[in-house]
């Protein structure tokens, strides 16, 4: 079904938006871009008929696990688009690497993940902003776009088909069709059969503070680390510290394969950005606190770097 332009509100493309579930809101907003078919909707429009997904799963919101019995895919060093960074790692993340980025939300950590859509084709759900403002961000860091495809969950949640602010917030129907729809959008993914590229979720945070069943929650996760597996690619999970019920965070933190602490710290005569990498499934974590600051990127002070 085509987007429904919003009254008063003038878009123009800004890259390319991959196929949508219907829109929460009952009618889809106006796409920054090229927009697929979608599933029904929740105001019992009806859908456009949907692109066939090979190899369907018995339940419709799952991901098809891999073959257990099949021989796993070979783990390939994933370069990050940051170069230091993956030195420290030892020549980058291990291709089906879920990486949890645990941060502080003063610490503009979102600069890493404007930094790794530079790596590689990268498919960027985008849940807190539109996904025009994310763009202009990463194009202010001097960055690319031609590789990023955005998933507008943001406009999808918030945003009615007149173009102004809905109230769905606690509304567990609408946040249970929230969490419908991103999993279709990576089964449109998934059928894609793309090898080498990033899932980024900006953020995390969102998904974890809807209202809705803890399995629902759980069953996403796994969609998420099936998929990873499955197409060893990297994900980026973007969580804010100090907002999540403790039990859930440490749920999350116990299901990725790579944890990016970010903290921000104060003295009486500067502030600084640390990293440090606590978790890396396979590998010896580092334990190094790498120290980096937000310029043209980000930048990670090579006084300690050894070439």
């Amino acid at each position: 079904m085509p987007g429904v332009k919003k009254a008063g509100v003038k878009q123009t493309p800004v890259t390319q938006f991959i196929a949508e579930k219907p829109s929460v809101n009952g009618i889809a907003p106006a796409p920054l871009a090229q927009v697929l078919p979608k599933p029904s909707s929740v105001s019992g429009i009806a859908p456009a008929p949907q692109v066939q997904v090979p190899a369907k799963p018995s339940s419709v919101n799952e991901i098809p696990p891999a073959n257990v019995s099949a021989e796993l895919q070979q783990q390939l060093n994933r370069t990050t688009g940051i170069a230091i960074l993956d030195r420290t790692l030892g020549g980058g993340l291990p291709s089906g690497s879920v990486v949890y980025i645990y941060a502080d939300a003063k610490s503009m950590a979102e600069v890493f993940l404007y930094q790794f859509t530079q790596a590689r084709k990268t498919y960027y759900f985008s849940n807190e902003r539109r996904p025009a403002y994310v763009l202009r961000d990463i194009k202010n860091f001097g960055f690319k776009s031609e590789g990023i495809t955005f998933i507008d969950v943001y406009s999808e949640y918030y945003i009615t088909p007149h173009g102004e602010m809905v109230d769905n917030v606690g509304n567990e129907f609408v946040d249970a069709k929230i969490v419908e729809f991103t999993e279709y959008n990576l089964k449109k993914i998934m059928a894609d059969e793309v090898k080498d590229l990033n899932l980024i979720f900006d953020s995390f945070s969102f998904y974890l503070n809807l209202n809705v069943n803890p399995g629902i929650l759980k069953r996403l996760i796994n969609v998420i680390y099936e998929l990873t597996k499955n197409l060893n690619c990297v994900t980026f999970l973007y969580g804010l510290k100090d907002t999540h019920e403790k039990t859930l965070e440490n749920e999350i933190l116990k299901s990725c394969d790579v944890i990016f602490d970010v903290e921000l710290e104060k003295n009486s005569d500067k502030i600084s950005n640390k990293l440090s990498i606590p978790k890396i499934r396979g590998r010896v974590p580092t334990s190094e606190m790498i120290k980096f600051r937000v310029g043209d990127g980000v930048q990670i002070d090579t006084t300690k770097d050894i070439a």
